[in-house]
């Protein structure tokens, strides 16, 4: 039989369980002061407070991510090269930076920070964060979208004495873009012109235009306007694919062609130049020392 417990095991007892109770809450006040300082520190990373180096601007920042292109580029003609913001667009947001004294805001834009209206500098080339680009060959090969000349719109400059076709680069891209992504246009009420039509603040790597099949012995310049073939007899695009996978290109090294899919649909010992020379001859066009015929 259990005896009770005298007043002062009680009051022991109750000592322990408010002890034990303080040591839970101090325990959760640290854990939340540490969540506190950990999400500080990571929003740090992204966002661009009052007390983050202003002498530097980030599309990646909270704040700037959230706003759209057009609250601070605006296009008023087809020049390639975008122009910095005016003040009007940053004091939106940074009036404080702009009238606080030695906050070195001004020289991110600005040569010099002496007067009212220093010159500017040059937009950048290149940019420390990476912009990707997006675009859809299915979408611009139809309708009003499709470029007059086609194909041959974007892709005309030869590279390497003719062999390949050049892939828009660059800010000079835009002279190409801007013929229909004018200034203000839209397409079924949808925005054309702002910079978020096209890129997003995501890694980016270029279309290569090395394609195997240089390095067999082929030539654009060769198979165009001497043969007289047009984009979509050797290259089909595809809609919904990732960029470098939209168009495909022959297999050089498939001999047993289906459809337009190989140089052998052409190179059959019949059809090419007429059938009069002989392309069964692997030689004619694999020239490279290390190549072996097999046999």
């Amino acid at each position: 039989m259990m005896r009770p417990r005298s007043e002062g095991g009680r009051r022991k007892a109750e000592g322990g369980r408010r002890k034990a109770e303080k040591h839970t809450r101090f325990v959760n006040l640290r854990v939340t002061i540490f969540i506190i300082v950990l999400v500080t520190s990571l929003g740090s990373a992204y966002s661009q407070g009052n007390d983050q180096d202003y002498s530097k601007f980030r599309h990646t920042s909270s704040k700037h991510a959230s706003a759209g292109c057009t609250s601070c580029h605006h296009r008023s003609d087809n020049s390639a090269r975008p122009a910095f913001p005016g003040h009007k667009d940053c004091t939106g947001c940074h009036l404080t930076q702009f009238t606080t004294p030695n906050i070195p805001m001004c020289s991110i834009c600005h040569q010099s920070v002496n007067g009212d209206d220093p010159p500017r500098k040059a937009f950048p080339d290149r940019f420390k964060e990476s912009f990707n680009m997006k675009f859809d060959h299915a979408q611009h090969m139809n309708g009003d979208a499709k470029p007059k000349n086609g194909c041959s719109s974007c892709h005309s400059s030869p590279l390497r004495r003719g062999i390949g076709l050049s892939i828009p680069t660059g800010l000079a891209a835009h002279d190409g873009c801007y013929t229909c992504h004018t200034p203000n246009s839209q397409a079924n009420g949808r925005d054309l012109a702002s910079c978020g039509v096209c890129h997003a603040l995501q890694a980016y790597t270029r279309t290569s235009t090395d394609s195997p099949a240089y390095r067999i012995g082929f030539s654009h310049a060769q198979h165009a306007t001497r043969q007289k073939l047009n984009c979509a007899d050797c290259h089909n695009y595809t809609a919904g694919l990732p960029q470098r996978r939209q168009v495909s290109s022959p297999r050089a090294q498939e001999h047993f062609p289906s459809g337009n899919s190989s140089c052998g649909t052409c190179h059959n010992g019949r059809r090419t130049f007429g059938g009069d020379l002989d392309f069964k001859d692997c030689r004619r066009c694999h020239t490279g020392s290390t190549f072996r015929v097999a046999g």
